[in-house]
């Protein structure tokens, strides 16, 4: 009868928890790198302009999509910037979280065909040193992401250009 020497179980049972760990710790920086990717605006590059204008650089990611760090009603969200949107179109469950409260309902058209949103209003909004006040939004209830589209009732608000892969704002004085 053959015996198993307890020293090999141990070192092989070592040797599996280091690689387990070693795989745990690849995952945690490589989904940092991901994040990063998605969102290259988690701290949006914020200045102040010669004039004194609040200014926002932020960053396309690699899909070309502008997605930035901000607050609704001082609670961090993420924002998903959509010149093609005519509303704030937050998603239900986000909009549960902040205590936005669902006004009248009415059909829009989107990109996934009609649906039903539920006005609402959002007493403060920002995005680094810009804030917005009393914003026009609707809550989206066939929305299942974890984004907010930030669309032109807040941004006709604000000054915007594109330059290369950049998107600077400007709070307009």
């Amino acid at each position: 009868m053959t015996e198993v020497d307890p020293t090999n179980k141990m070192a092989k049972t070592f040797v599996w928890i280091a690689w387990i760990i070693g795989l745990a710790l690849l995952m945690f920086v490589f989904q940092d790198v991901l994040d990063e990717q998605y969102n290259p605006n988690s701290r949006p590059e914020r200045r102040l302009t010669d004039s004194g204008q609040a200014e926002v650089i932020l960053d396309q990611n690699r899909q070309g999509h502008y997605v930035a760090r901000g607050t609704i009603n001082e609670t961090p969200v993420t924002f998903l910037l959509d010149t093609g949107a005519t509303q704030v179109s937050i998603p239900a469950h986000i909009a549960e979280q902040l205590g936005l409260v669902a006004q009248g309902s009415y059909r829009v058209q989107t990109a996934n065909g009609s649906v039903t949103v539920y006005k609402t209003d959002i007493a403060q909004l920002s995005l680094g040193n810009i804030f917005l006040y009393n914003v026009a939004a609707h809550i989206n209830p066939a929305m299942k992401t974890d984004e907010i589209l930030l669309g032109m009732s807040a941004l006709k608000q604000v000054d915007f250009y594109q330059t290369g892969k950049q998107l600077i704002l400007r709070d307009p004085l």
